[in-house]
């Protein structure tokens, strides 16, 4: 019997011993950037009441991991630093983490735009030659769309270098290199972008279910989440799949293309849009690392929805803020780009509808909005200048967050006058002045009538900051736009390069709200 007994319990040893193991999540890792001047947490698991010590740039640091075997400790605010230390972190086991820098971390979210890579830009091959940086570090987090919070992803930090920024992020990486270069510091940049994802995937599921506002969102979403997980559901897509099967084979015998397979009703319960999906796979195992900021550049796939935008937005803003209990950290987005086709006569737009929900949202604090009215292409929703969207958006930050005096605000309407068959325009150009493109004229204005049939306007500079507006066919106008339309023609900039923001006048019954 002792003969027995004794192999197994040192079986039973080995086996606890190799359990007992110091695990980092992903974010934490070789060549990543600490963001400067604030406590930076570290954290990761080990076995439940290991003490678990990290030491880092002259710091020790302590914790004992939890129940759950997770540990976290905060690192004292520390200066910029562009020499590669090491970090070690000492538990059930050891790991020391190499060419760690101290520096600017951004985040850059939001859908394909924003996903799209350096390479795609239409000078994407002349920039990623020169950059070989290993001042700029990147890591991207993977797609995974789900209801059950993440704890970890698949990647690592990594130093930017002409092969592997290709892949990245193209405004993400305009924006981070001139960060980089301007101020002189290290930079790491976090891609989770996700093409073509809404919204609501970005909030976590159990905030939007509690504010009364999203109420039709989230019975939508029930509604959706019933059918797609039906005994009826599951029969139609086997249906579809067997004659998929059928019309393969027969294209098969007849040396034709295979048919496409039908979707799986998975496809959206994991996917990109199904509220909560990307919070929970995409940004919470991120959720508490040290950042600067965000920029995000989303808003297409909500456009049919702009009047709930108006509220979701800056809710997945204070959202995110309260999640990574960090303050109100920086925020700044792409106003939506130029789509679709030009249309000869004025007239409601839920691009334009979204773009105003965007503008509406800088009343959160610390937020910015880089426009982009005048750099999108009427045939692709993914306009390849990404170069002047980096710029823009690093405009916002240099200026906001690091004190660097640069023409970083477009021109907003500041106020709107009728007299007679005038519709006199002020702009607020932030110390700038007005400076149409191409001629003279201020051209992209619509008015209307009491009516409200909307006709195209001409517009005269009359100032540095305003426009006398006017339509033969509308003798007494009662509202102005401007720039108001999916793919609207309008040449108004600062003397600066930056265009003025799409405005209307009006408070008519947005064609994106409910009926």
């Amino acid at each position: 019997m002792k003969s027995r007994v004794f192999p197994c319990a040192v079986l039973l040893v080995l086996t606890v011993s190799a359990r007992a193991e110091l695990k980092l999540p992903a974010i934490i890792g070789d060549e990543m950037v600490l963001q400067q001047q604030q406590a930076d947490p570290v954290w990761g698991w080990d076995t439940p009441g290991t003490k678990v010590t990290v030491e880092f740039a002259g710091q020790t640091k302590s914790a004992e991991a939890g129940a759950d075997g997770r540990w976290t400790v905060k690192l004292d605010p520390m200066p910029a630093n562009a020499n590669p230390q090491a970090m070690t972190i000492k538990g059930s086991t050891s790991r020391m983490l190499q060419n760690v820098l101290i520096g600017e971390v951004w985040m850059c979210s939001g859908q394909s735009n924003m996903q799209f890579a350096l390479g795609g830009d239409w000078n994407g091959d002349l920039e990623a030659l020169g950059a070989n940086l290993p001042g700029l570090r990147l890591v991207s987090v993977p797609q995974v769309g789900t209801q059950e919070p993440q704890n970890d992803f698949k990647g690592q930090w990594r130093a930017c270098t002409p092969d592997n920024c290709r892949g990245f992020t193209a405004a993400g990486f305009f924006f981070g290199r001139h960060l980089h270069q301007v101020l002189g510091v290290p930079v790491g940049l976090i891609n989770n972008a996700w093409g073509g994802s809404a919204a609501e995937a970005w909030v976590k599921r159990s905030s939007l279910e509690q504010d009364p506002r999203f109420k039709a969102l989230m019975d939508r979403t029930v509604g959706q989440e019933n059918a797609l997980t039906s005994p009826e559901a599951k029969a139609k897509h086997e249906a579809a799949i067997s004659k998929w099967k059928e019309a393969c084979e027969k294209a098969k015998a007849e040396g034709k293309p295979q048919p496409k397979a039908p979707g799986s009703p998975g496809g959206w319960l994991n996917g990109n849009a199904r509220p909560g999906n990307i919070f929970n796979g995409v940004l919470n195992p991120t959720l508490g690392y040290g950042i600067k900021g965000v920029i995000w550049y989303q808003g297409e796939s909500n456009a049919g929805r702009a009047w709930e935008y108006r509220a979701l937005f800056p809710f997945m803003i204070q959202q995110w803020r309260a999640e990574w209990k960090q303050g109100d950290f920086p925020f700044y987005w792409v106003q939506l780009a130029d789509y679709m086709a030009e249309k000869p006569e004025p007239g409601d737009s839920a691009w334009a509808e979204l773009r105003e929900a965007q503008t509406l949202t800088l009343s959160l604090p610390k937020t910015g909005q880089a426009v982009i009215i005048d750099i999108g292409e009427g045939k692709d929703i993914h306009p390849r200048n990404k170069r002047d969207v980096g710029a823009r958006l690093a405009r916002l930050a240099l200026a906001k967050d690091y004190g660097i005096a640069l023409p970083h605000l477009s021109p907003v309407c500041k106020n709107v006058r009728f007299e007679g068959n005038k519709a006199l325009v002020t702009l607020d150009m932030y110390g700038s002045e007005l400076r149409p493109f191409d001629v003279q004229d201020a051209v992209g204005f619509a008015v209307c009538g009491a009516d409200k049939v909307w006709r195209n306007a001409k517009g005269r500079i009359t100032g540095k900051d305003s426009i006398e507006v006017t339509c033969d066919q509308v003798p007494n106008p009662v509202a102005v736009r401007y720039a108001w339309a999916d793919n609207p023609v309008c040449n108004l900039f600062n003397k600066d390069g930056l265009p003025v923001t799409p405005f209307r006048s009006d408070d008519f019954d947005m064609v994106t709200k409910p009926k």
